[in-house]
């Protein structure tokens, strides 16, 4: 992938501007935002246009909607909270775009700022559409994307309007997350652990193979805990087990155990015979569910571990929760792994939405090094996959950098 260029090293200053911001939050029934952190992560690169005099436009998608307009989906409670947060005032558009939007664009005045309607709410998004693309550029010389949790969306606000704008950049947002997790693969402090959780290995197949080359110690927990079990013929009750996926965690154990990898997995479990009666809970003896229980959070023994383990780490990398931590009486192993890894003196990631959460949870959102917006994103680039919004910025970068000079020309032309 060719050098991205960043928001900082270009001059902006009075130019029309186009942010792709990622304002995925979650919203009430009120209408009210439940979780302002996407919205606080891109405030920097539009407070930076601001501050040089730019006629700003943002640009976003909200949920999944089916390719057509859905009151629910809109980005109103998105703008309400920006406007309060800028404290200037917030224009939201009718529509993704079209000439009723480029006109209220053309018109804002410093303090203004546009937000334009859920872009999904127009086919061409998700399709990449050339014409909606071409639309969309129109809103600003200057394209940022500050939008790291799509990276790896080839849609026409992050992969098509990147090749038609005059200049196209990387927003804060973007270049911070691009170095924090560029440092969990290249040259890691050591020794490197990373913690996996959450509900299936399939989700995290191309994750561990990555980084099971990188790290020196895995531990596994949450509910993909006992496919990795099941694989290896220790009885796990009626807990999740993806049957599908049981050769491909056998053979995952083989890879790492080749590769010198400890890889841990819970020595004891809370379980219940039903999800829905907390008060119910039991903690196993073993690493055994028994039959007709389920498995619901790792045990106080495999706490003790993981956190041991934790403790002499110097480069930390968490992924999923360690069990239903969104009911009180399943979260004790997320909330631990949680407090243990912001008592660490090493470098520090969390990402994903629920692992962030049960971070919130335990109160330690302050004491990690880095916590990743990037969801899905994120992991793609730890997988080592190429990302097609940061391989579009790469080739705007390269489109925007200045002629070479013949003599540059011929001093790269002698031998060395």
């Amino acid at each position: 992938m060719s050098p991205i260029k960043y928001l900082d090293e270009i001059e902006i200053k009075g130019a029309r501007v186009l942010i792709r911001a990622d304002l995925n939050v979650p919203v009430d029934g009120n209408g009210r935002v439940t979780d302002e952190s996407r919205i606080v992560a891109c405030l920097d690169s539009i407070r930076y246009c601001l501050n040089r005099r730019c006629k700003v436009t943002v640009c976003s998608h909200r949920g999944r909607p089916k390719d057509a307009p859905d009151p629910k989906l809109s980005l109103l409670p998105a703008a309400d909270t920006m406007a309060r947060l800028l404290g200037i005032d917030m224009i939201l558009a009718d529509s993704p775009g079209g000439a009723a939007a480029l006109q209220q664009s053309l018109a804002l005045k410093p303090e203004q700022v546009l937000l334009l309607e859920n872009l999904r709410f127009h086919p061409g998004e998700k399709k990449n559409d050339p014409a909606f693309a071409e639309m969309l550029a129109k809103f600003g010389e200057v394209y940022i994307n500050d939008a790291f949790g799509v990276l790896h969306r080839a849609h026409a606000s992050v992969v098509g309007v990147t090749g038609l704008a005059k200049k196209a950049v990387g927003g804060f947002l973007v270049k911070r997350e691009v170095y924090k997790l560029g440092r969990l693969l290249a040259d890691p402090e050591r020794p490197y652990l990373t913690i996996l959780g959450g509900a299936k290995v399939s989700d995290k197949i191309g994750l561990i193979y990555n980084l099971a080359e990188k790290v020196d110690t895995i531990m596994i927990g949450g509910a993909m805990a006992y496919t990795f079990l099941a694989a290896q013929g220790i009885p796990v009750g009626k807990s999740l087990v993806e049957q599908d996926k049981l050769g491909v965690a056998e053979e995952i154990i083989h890879q790492c155990r080749q590769l010198g990898v400890n890889v841990l997995f819970p020595v004891d479990h809370l379980v219940t015979p039903r999800i829905e009666d907390p008060g119910k809970v039991e903690v196993t003896r073993s690493a055994d569910v028994p039959e007709g229980m389920i498995g619901v959070d790792i045990g106080p023994r495999t706490i003790e571990l993981f956190c041991r383990h934790i403790a002499r780490a110097r480069t930390v990398f968490w992924n999923g929760p360690m069990g239903l931590f969104e009911v009180q009486a399943y979260s004790r192993g997320s909330v631990s792994v949680a407090r243990r890894i912001a008592e660490c003196m090493g470098y520090t990631v969390g990402g994903g939405g629920d692992t962030l959460a049960a971070i919130r949870q335990a109160g330690m959102m302050a004491w990690f090094t880095h916590l990743s917006t990037g969801g899905g994103a994120a992991l793609e680039m730890l997988e080592g996959a190429s990302l097609p919004g940061l391989l579009a910025l790469g080739d705007a970068a390269q489109r925007m950098a200045p002629p070479a000079t013949e003599e540059a020309a011929l001093a790269r032309s002698r031998p060395a």
